[in-house]
């Protein structure tokens, strides 16, 4: 779908409010788009598709940006997935230098089915069960962090692992297993949006999504809790420093236990998991556990 503001002239309210976002936010959204793209072309696109979903919605948004930034955000990822199951495809090995093994597009398929057998396991789980299991099989966090990031005993959290475990059957578990949302869909667009501020580096939009008396606590896994940090200006400062983009991580949203969350990774590995307690849909706890590695 295109969607060329500049040969359009408004002609209703509507188009009034999407003339003013494409003016007031298309650069911020391009940002975002080319970070994640790397061709500028491919954002202009998908740039001008999250216009027309925003041109073509019936709904009256409060905030456009915000919104914006999700359709952007989701529509990057629904891309490159498409690039890597064709990049999959394409550089498959010719039949004659492949003898015995699976074609491409057969791995391609396994791996769908697992992956869509392994999530109707995880439904069946409970939110908790689920939360303390990835947390600790997945991703290999002690059951004491699980325990600060979920807000329940040690034991408890291992029992719930436990459980878990026992209705997935034995691992090793893919990562995909963590990106499914139970339904919060407030939560969900919250981490979202977290996540396009943090990666474009944009600080005034990071502000803008702190309450006033935010705080922020960090716990660094086998250092215990460090200094804490208060107000809107405090927490993004630390949160940009950790999770922006100087700071060599990649961000995904994650569900925990129906709140909004971010998974921080560096390579492969999973070097924090930031919990973000919201107030009247602003951030005001940002609850930080990490590996010693995130700061090194």
């Amino acid at each position: 779908m295109s969607y060329r503001m500049e040969a359009l002239e408004p002609r209703s309210p509507q188009d009034a409010r999407v003339h003013a976002a494409w003016a007031a936010h298309r650069r911020y959204l391009l940002a975002i788009a080319a970070g994640m793209l790397q061709r500028q072309d491919d954002a202009e696109d998908v740039v001008q598709e999250a216009f027309a979903r925003l041109a073509a919605s019936p709904d009256v948004i409060e905030d456009v940006r915000g919104w914006l930034v999700v359709v952007t955000r989701r529509l990057c990822l629904d891309r490159l997935d498409l690039a890597e199951n064709r990049r999959t495809v394409a550089t498959g090995q010719p039949p004659e230098a492949a003898a015995g093994v699976p074609d491409p597009v057969d791995r391609m398929m396994i791996h769908d089915e697992v992956r869509q057998a392994l999530s109707v396991v995880m439904g069946r789980l409970s939110p908790a069960e689920r939360t303390s299991f990835i947390l600790h099989d997945v991703f290999g966090f002690p059951f004491d962090a699980v325990a600060g990031l979920v807000g329940r005993t040690p034991a408890a959290c291992r029992q719930l692992a436990r459980r878990a475990r026992q209705s997935v059957g034995a691992g090793p578990y893919p990562v995909e297993l963590a990106r499914a949302w139970s339904g919060n869909t407030k939560a969900a667009d919250l981490a979202e949006r977290f996540i396009a501020v943090c990666e474009g580096g944009d600080m005034h939009g990071l502000i803008g999504m702190l309450d006033p008396e935010a705080a922020g606590f960090p716990v660094v896994i086998g250092l215990g809790a460090m200094p804490g940090v208060h107000g809107a200006g405090a927490v993004a400062e630390r949160a940009m420093h950790l999770f922006g983009p100087s700071a060599g991580v990649s961000l995904q949203p994650f569900d925990l236990d129906g709140r909004a969350a971010v998974v921080v990774r560096r390579g492969a590995e999973v070097v924090a998991v930031a919990r973000l307690d919201d107030r009247a849909g602003r951030i005001w706890h940002l609850h930080t556990f990490a590996r010693p590695s995130l700061a090194g």
